[in-house]
């Protein structure tokens, strides 16, 4: 057992917390906010993410998980400290801001009392370990700071089974002591075959940025190839699962749609086509992807507009699906939050559902100027055209029947393609998808 602390509760320090005192481990998870540990203590999880609930129950319960603000309690006797703070984009120039990352490490300095292995958890720009060794060794140049990169894959709204069944782990060192621990810490995972990849610091930085661009491009390149599709009456979802079964490309990421959010595609994208830039080296396939990503938003605006006969001022939207993915309440870098605004000002009056976002969502939409609705009846009733944005199971499950029977006009515009256009047709409603005649 190793005593683990982590700095930072958000959703990499919870899950990442939660499933180290799964494996066994000590783990304390720090922050300075006050409503955020006291609600975790009380057994509150700020987040949505299946599975997480139940082992943060399960191991607050046995005692291997607690929640502090202090971090000079939890420091004292800790054999890894974690840094899971967040790393927010620059909005003027798309780099990562660090600022709570080096503040992060100047405390760990200050209150250190023996030497420690330091892990960076957040994703950060190559160099970054070069600038926290630099911090520490001017605060306590007595101390050994054993740092170390160890990138989190994870996807949201399968985070902890990403983690406990990981595709690879990454550990960047240049320390032999912190290799030693955190192969101890990884061995419950590595003894179930987890590949283990052992690099430099600089190395396991560029990894996480590299990995979420390739992805993003590959999400980018068959949007762009859908709408192709539909200039040439071709069928997207057949082009992909050819793609996807030559063995050199993969079935996975290869799904149309409105365009990639969440809070790690964007974000890294912007970050590593600055880094690049900053290394005279610039990207700019990376830079043409985010630009893509970008039109794409727009472009399911026109999408949707152009099903509406005579336009979408006074008629009712009803926009089903609000996060920027199934399974999560995390609306950052969302499609409706392009979409929604764009047609508020074409004054379209729109109804707005998320099976689990609705909370999360009136944070960051007109919340005002929007009908919140409780359930798929209500948003669909007496609706124009019924707008699908995320890929929720509750969607996919829908009885079309009873969904035109609802409505005032049967149409509907599918951003995720989850039916069968066939199938639809069979209905007498209008459907529109993405990539598909």
């Amino acid at each position: 057992m190793l005593n683990i602390v982590v700095i930072g509760t958000g959703y990499v320090g919870l899950v990442s917390g939660a499933c180290f005192s799964e494996l066994g481990n000590k783990v304390v998870c720090v922050d300075k906010a006050a409503d955020k540990i006291e609600a975790l203590e009380k057994g509150g999880i700020p987040i949505y993410e299946p599975g997480l609930e139940k082992i943060v129950f399960k191991n607050v319960k046995e005692g291997l998980l607690t929640f502090s603000l202090s971090l000079k309690e939890a420091i004292a006797e800790a054999d890894i400290v974690f840094l899971a703070v967040g790393t927010p984009t620059d909005e003027k120039d798309g780099s990562a801001d660090l600022s709570y990352v080096y503040a992060a490490a100047k405390e760990i300095a200050e209150l250190a009392t023996s030497d420690l292995v330091v892990v960076t958890k957040s994703t950060v720009p190559v160099g970054t370990g070069e600038q926290l060794d630099e911090i520490f060794k001017k605060h306590r140049p007595e101390l050994t700071f054993h740092l170390c990169s160890n990138p989190e894959f994870l996807r949201e709204g399968s985070a902890v089974e990403d983690f406990m069944y990981p595709d690879r782990i990454a550990i960047g060192t240049e320390s032999a002591h912190a290799v030693t621990l955190m192969k101890q810490l990884y061995q419950p995972l590595t003894e179930k075959g987890a590949p283990l990849l052992v690099s430099n610091i600089k190395t396991a930085e560029l990894l996480k940025y590299a990995a979420n661009a390739f992805l993003a491009t590959k999400l980018a390149f068959v949007n762009e190839m859908a709408d192709l599709c539909e200039q040439v009456d071709a069928d997207i979802v057949a082009v992909t699962r050819g793609m996807g079964l030559d063995k050199r490309i993969g079935e996975t990421y290869l799904n149309t749609g409105p365009g990639y959010g969440g809070s790690c595609l964007p974000k890294d994208t912007n970050a590593l086509a600055y880094i690049a830039k900053q290394a005279s080296s610039p990207s700019t396939i990376v830079e043409t992807v985010i630009k893509s990503n970008d039109a794409r938003k727009l472009n399911m605006v026109k999408k949707i507009t152009n099903a509406v006969k005579g336009g979408v001022a006074n008629k009712k939207i009803a926009i089903l699906g609000l996060t920027f993915k199934a399974n999560t309440d995390d609306m950052r870098y969302s499609v409706s939050l392009d979409v929604v605004p764009a047609l508020l000002k074409q004054n379209a009056d729109v109804y707005v559902y998320d099976p689990v976002g609705m909370k999360e969502a009136k944070k960051w939409l007109p919340a005002d100027k929007l009908t919140w609705c409780n359930d798929l009846d209500e948003v669909l009733t007496d609706a124009d055209v019924a707008v699908i944005l995320t890929e929720w199971d509750e969607f996919k499950a829908m009885d079309i029947k009873h969904l035109k029977g609802l409505m005032k006009q049967a149409s509907i515009v599918d951003l995720r393609n989850l039916f069968d256009p066939k199938t639809i047709r069979d209905f007498d409603v209008e459907y529109i998808s993405i990539g598909r005649a």
